[in-house]
């Protein structure tokens, strides 16, 4: 039998497909546009899962359209995660929209968690925008501050003060790449704070889209001074979990 986990995310759709064993048949991505029903569809196509479970920012409309069930990403990053270092009791994801702080019991279920999604501060839209105002593409945002020599103090993490913070620095003359350092900076202590307060020891497992940025991956571990597992494909985590939860339905 194929079983289905979708992650309907603010900014992606991400799908994977396993057998009664857990082993991954088929993972496939897409951007979630402004018809994200319709982009479920297309992702969807030929994918002929026998059972499917939803999870992320869109599952309740998922649901309502195609009467599935879902889960909240709260347990399905944390499904996924344990399955990939099953050694980490505690996951930090930072995808698009919001992001996560778990923490885990040895079984796997989850202990306690915190999230961040009142507003973009700390999240990959943050950081997209960021990007953009400095002239750095989103894919190599996190290179360009790792060349920083020093970073520069960002003091406003709401994305408004922050754009014109980071426009005032670069009518100064700032290097680019050190404005680039500051920001992430400022996204990885709130993180930081973020997991330190739901699970102050043990290993991490970075998870979300933002975990492929390098130098969130190098922050994070430097500021935790702990072990921060990545995961090969991070942004799947979430959908993996689902789809591991939809193989285990009675």
């Amino acid at each position: 039998m194929r079983f289905a986990g979708i992650d309907i995310g603010s900014r992606a759709i991400k799908l994977v497909v396993v057998d009664s064993a857990g082993k991954i048949l088929l993972k496939r991505i897409a951007d979630t546009g402004f018809d994200p029903m319709e982009e479920v569809k297309k992702i969807m196509n030929d994918a002929r899962p026998d059972h499917t479970i939803a999870t992320g920012y869109g599952r309740n409309l998922f649901e309502l359209v195609f009467e599935a069930q879902t889960v909240t990403e709260i347990k399905a990053h944390a499904r996924g995660a344990l399955v990939l270092f099953p050694q980490a009791l505690a996951v930090l994801d930072i995808g698009g929209q919001d992001s996560k702080a778990i923490s885990l019991f040895e079984s796997g279920k989850v202990k306690k968690f915190e999230m961040n999604d009142r507003c973009a501060a700390g999240t990959g839209k943050f950081l997209e925008i960021m990007a953009k105002n400095l002239g750095f593409a989103i894919e190599t945002f996190g290179d360009q501050a790792l060349g920083a020599k020093k970073d520069v103090n960002i003091s406003s993490m709401c994305t408004v003060f922050a754009e014109s913070e980071v426009t005032s620095l670069i009518a100064k003359g700032q290097d680019r790449r050190e404005i680039a350092l500051g920001l992430h900076s400022s996204v990885a202590r709130r993180a930081v704070s973020m997991i330190n307060r739901v699970a102050p020891e043990g290993e991490v497992v970075f998870t979300g889209g933002v975990a492929r940025n390098s130098c969130m991956q190098s922050l994070l571990a430097k500021k935790l001074n702990r072990v921060v597992h990545v995961p090969e494909e991070p942004q799947f985590v979430g959908a993996f979990g689902a789809a591991l939860l939809s193989s285990e339905m009675p």
